[in-house]
């Protein structure tokens, strides 16, 4: 039976109990209930709100880059280090196959539990983290392999040591390295995307969101504290701050929705990365045949749109 942690999920919890309780009892027949079960999850995730997608998208159980580098990518070969300061674990990087494609994966790696989160900095990356990303890049384009980045993170980590170490710097050279890294970049946002901590390893040529993920400037706590100076007013926030894939898929700041089964990905992390590869693959074989002058071309042109405005 699934564990169920978000409150909008109480229902699902409460008629798994039921089934699990009829099929302790001989010659009981569940199979209207688990129908009703099906359709229940399914109607409940097609009409969440904002804020509880960002619950979704903060799941502990969903799963994290490690996860899916071991069953969307084979052969990875983990890298380490900025050779500059220090190796930062939260983020992970390095060589893998994609459907036969030698690749560099880099994403943002969350712990699990407490000993691990501490580990991981919760997903914070420091500076480091970033220059390790930028080498990793540049090292892909020297050997003409593509780039794929998983963005799941709260932010950049805010702490004094990141701040002297240059954490705004090195954001903001990721973002003019990624603009002109010549091999193709792919960016999928996993669960979530926040602020200039992930935009840092998510400028791309392909911008592709998970169903429940979120893709933000900032988290709908901080925004509600920041406009209302009033935490709890985070619904009133994230309705506002147009953060979900839908949102931004309308908004033209990514390009691609990938289906999450029923119950989010953590519910069924297999068909999440058989439906997170599948894209991959094919936006990968759409971007190997272009040639890297017009690759850039399209990259240059389809962040200099964003925002656009035009007169009516």
């Amino acid at each position: 039976m699934a564990t169920y942690s978000l409150d909008f999920e109480r229902p699902l919890l409460e008629l798994e109990k039921q089934i699990e309780e009829l099929k302790r009892l001989a010659g009981s027949d569940t199979r209207g209930l688990e129908e009703q079960l099906a359709t229940l999850r399914v109607e409940i995730y097609r009409n969440l709100t904002p804020m509880q997608r960002v619950q979704v998208a903060r799941h502990p159980r969903r799963p994290y880059p490690l996860d899916y580098v071991n069953t969307v990518f084979t052969d990875f070969v983990e890298l380490h280090g900025d050779r500059l300061y220090r190796d930062d674990p939260a983020i992970i990087g390095g060589w893998a196959r994609l459907d036969g494609t030698s690749v560099m994966i880099i994403g943002h790696q969350k712990g699990r539990d407490t000993k691990e989160n501490l580990y991981r900095n919760f997903g914070m990356a420091h500076p480091e983290g970033y220059r390790k990303a930028m080498r990793l890049m540049r090292l892909a384009a020297k050997f003409g392999a593509p780039v794929v980045t998983l963005v799941d993170t709260p932010g950049a980590y805010p702490g004094l040591g990141a701040e002297e170490r240059g954490q705004a710097e090195a954001i903001a050279s990721s973002l003019i390295e990624m603009a002109s890294l010549p091999t193709p970049i792919i960016t999928a946002v996993i669960g979530e995307g926040g602020s200039g901590g992930a935009l840092a390893v998510g400028l791309a040529d392909k911008v592709l969101m998970l169903e429940n993920s979120v893709y933000s400037v900032i988290s709908p706590e901080g925004c509600a504290a920041i406009l209302w100076k009033d935490a709890s007013q985070r619904e009133r926030a994230a309705e506002a701050l147009k953060i979900t894939a839908q949102d931004l898929l309308n908004l033209g700041v990514i390009d691609e929705i990938v289906p999450e089964p029923p119950g989010g990905a953590h519910s069924d992390p297999e068909a999440a990365a058989a439906a997170l590869g599948d894209a991959l693959q094919r936006h990968l074989g759409q971007l190997r045949k272009l040639k890297i002058d017009k690759l850039l071309k399209r990259r240059e042109e389809k962040y200099l749109s964003m925002g656009a405005l035009t007169e009516k």
